[in-house]
């Protein structure tokens, strides 16, 4: 299934390999070394527009997100139930 991450960026949620709060940037050199070295091989996606509060990280790039950790996973999650709730169309149709 896709997530919708903002700013018009959508991602399979199997390529998702963490979502973390922006403010823990400052606070973690590893964090900070990752998205340095993953800056220099454009492999980051910013915007200029709104303010990150979540950082997406997938197995190709690392996204700057305007939308929240919590609902991000809300949106994961419904993506997930989604997945698991069985087309009853049919039953109905008769």
């Amino acid at each position: 299934m896709f997530i919708h991450i903002g700013d018009d960026h959508v991602i399979h949620s199997k390529d998702v390999v963490s979502i973390i709060d922006h403010t823990l940037l400052s606070s973690s050199s590893i964090i900070e070394e990752m998205i340095f070295n993953q800056r220099k091989n454009k492999k980051v996606v910013e915007s200029e527009e709104h303010e990150p509060k979540a950082i997406v990280i997938t197995k190709d790039y690392i996204y700057f997100s305007p939308l929240s950790v919590y609902t991000l996973k809300k949106r994961a999650n419904m993506m997930s139930t989604l997945n698991r709730i069985e087309d009853y169309t049919e039953d109905f149709e008769q």
